[in-house]
């Protein structure tokens, strides 16, 4: 089994080397000293059981380096998948699978959805349709990454907690490639549950990215900290509130309660937010992708945010203000 992942940062570099140890033949795109460092020494995964190092593999910043595969995990960012779409072909089969594991609302969510919204472009992750008329949607498999992870130095992923992966179809089907691609998951240690909404999920996961990713870029704290202050607890449950409302009305069911979503994420304890990471490490923020596209979908809908608009202009501020003045934001202590 063929497999490339596009993009080996902290979940896609997780995901590589369990895949890798489970016997696929796995490939990487990467870039900088991370690339270097894998092509020297390895991926090398640090988790509860030890230190695993997966070489020699397979890794590359081009993608014409590489040819058909039979899964592709599209394990970029947001706002790093347009710059590729064009590349993305030569990875492409007529049976190849692209698995997606953005955060946030993707670029395909009104793909293959029934009713009044259907076949709509979601521009602020997406301008001008560049992913939608781009790749086929007929290849995708949607995906969430539950897990909690970080690149702790170039060519080394620390897992910090976490192991589902679900998965499920555009038009919510079970199919026999679905199943495939879960059984393949499974063998690598992880938990893959088939769905047949994948819609909710991904609902699911992004009411907390959109709530305590920006708050912990804001406040410079991690997860429980934010869960455990009374003011910045309510502000997730009212950020919640509003998002829980555009998503219903866009069809999406919500299996748990917030107070539940909020427990889970103190439960995660002293881990910073990838949006934290980012600000940290000087690089731009995933901001459109899990809170300004939370407001489009709001606009569409009709459904008032007063909460989501104001921290989503507060972390845009910031956002701009550390790219533009050059300014670097760490905490003494990682």
């Amino acid at each position: 089994m063929k497999i490339c992942v596009v993009g080996a940062g902290a979940i896609g570099g997780f995901m590589a080397v369990k895949l890798a140890q489970s016997g696929c033949d796995v490939s990487l795109i990467a870039r900088g000293p991370h690339l270097q460092a894998i092509r020297e020494h390895g991926l090398r995964l640090l988790d509860d059981a030890g230190s695993h190092v997966v070489r020699p593999i397979a890794a590359t910043d081009k993608i014409s380096d590489l040819g058909k595969q039979d899964i592709v995990l599209l394990a970029l960012k947001a706002h790093q998948v347009a710059p590729i779409v064009d590349d993305l072909s030569v990875l492409v089969g007529a049976d190849t699978l692209m698995v997606t594991l953005q955060n946030g609302i993707p670029w395909w969510y009104f793909q293959k959805l029934k009713g009044e919204y259907s076949g709509r472009v979601v521009e602020t992750v997406d301008p001008g349709g560049l992913l939608f008329n781009g790749i086929d949607p007929d290849c995708l498999i949607g995906c969430i990454a539950y897990p909690a992870a970080v690149i702790s130095e170039p060519g080394v992923i620390k897992h910090i907690e976490g192991n589902r992966f679900p998965v499920g179809e555009l038009d919510g089907s079970i199919t026999g490639r679905l199943e495939r691609l879960a059984a393949i998951f499974t063998e690598a240690g992880f938990k893959s549950r088939m769905l047949d909404d994948i819609r909710s999920e991904i609902w699911l996961k992004l009411w907390g990215n959109l709530t305590f990713n920006p708050i912990s870029a804001l406040t410079h704290s991690t997860l429980v900290d934010i869960c455990q202050f009374r003011q910045t607890r309510d502000l997730a449950t009212s950020m919640m509130s509003e998002a829980q409302a555009v998503g219903e009305k866009l069809g999406a069911g919500f299996r748990v309660p917030i107070e539940r979503r909020i427990a889970g994420a103190e439960a995660v304890g002293k881990h910073k937010t990838s949006m934290l990471q980012d600000l940290e490490a000087g690089k731009p923020m995933e901001i459109e992708g899990m809170l300004g596209v939370v407001i489009e979908l709001a606009e569409i809908t009709d459904i008032s945010v007063p909460t989501l608009r104001t921290i989503y202009a507060c972390v845009s501020l910031l956002d701009n203000t550390t790219r533009k003045e050059g300014v670097r934001i760490r905490a003494t202590k990682s």
